[in-house]
C-alpha cells in the first residue's frame, strides 16, 4: 500500500513539474514581468501536494531552470533569469507552495469546508507570490516601491485571481478522479 502511495506521489509531482514547465510556452509580455499561466499550475501544485512533495516538485522546477534549461517564461532559463528582476517570483513557487499547502492541511485537519481549505491555499500563493516577487522586482531594478507595485504586482492580481478559480475547480476534480481509482 505504502509503494501505491508513494507512486502515485512520484508521478504527481513529475506532471504537475511537466504541467509547469507547458504552462511557460504561454507567455504574453506585459513589460518586464510576463503574463503565464505558471500561477495557475503553482497553485495546483499547494492544492494536491504535501508541503514536502510540493517544496521537492518546485525544487527541481527551479533545478531544471538553474541549470539552463528552457522552463521559465518565454522558454528561457540559467541563473540570470532566476537573478533577474522576475526572479522573486520565481522563487515564490518554493516558498509559496510550502506555506500554502500547510495551510491547506491545517485547515482540513480542523473540518473546514473544503473550498474553504482551497481559496486559502491559493490566496497565500497569490500573496506570496506578489510579496516576494515585488519586493525582488524593487530590489533588482532599483524601483521605489509604488512603482515597482505598479509594474509587477497591479497588473496580475485580477488575473492571478482568476487563475485560482480555475485551479481550484482543476484540482477538485482530479481529487475525485483520484478516489474513484482508488
Amino acid at each position: 500500500m505504502q509503494q501505491t502511495a508513494s507512486t502515485k506521489s512520484l508521478v504527481m509531482s513529475g506532471l504537475l513539474i511537466a504541467l509547469l514547465v507547458v504552462s511557460c510556452f504561454f507567455t504574453i509580455p506585459l513589460g518586464p514581468v510576463p503574463f503565464t499561466l505558471q500561477t495557475a499550475v503553482v497553485i495546483l501544485i499547494a492544492l494536491l501536494l504535501t508541503p514536502r512533495q510540493a517544496a521537492v516538485t518546485c525544487g527541481v522546477y527551479l533545478l531544471m531552470g538553474a541549470i539552463g534549461l528552457p522552463v521559465f517564461s518565454s522558454m528561457t532559463g540559467g541563473l540570470g533569469k532566476l537573478l533577474g528582476p522576475t526572479g522573486g517570483f520565481l522563487f515564490s513557487y518554493l516558498i509559496g507552495t510550502v506555506i500554502a499547502s500547510s495551510v491547506r492541511i491545517a485547515l482540513e485537519k480542523r473540518g473546514v469546508h473544503q473550498l474553504i481549505c482551497d481559496i486559502a491555499c491559493a490566496a497565500c500563493i497569490i500573496v506570496c507570490s506578489d510579496i516576494l516577487g515585488w519586493l525582488w522586482f524593487m530590489l533588482v531594478t532599483q524601483s521605489d516601491p509604488l512603482s515597482a507595485f505598479l509594474v509587477a504586482d497591479a497588473p496580475f492580481i485580477v488575473i492571478d485571481c482568476c487563475k485560482a478559480a480555475v485551479s481550484i475547480i482543476v484540482a477538485q476534480a482530479v481529487r475525485k478522479g483520484l478516489r474513484l481509482t482508488s
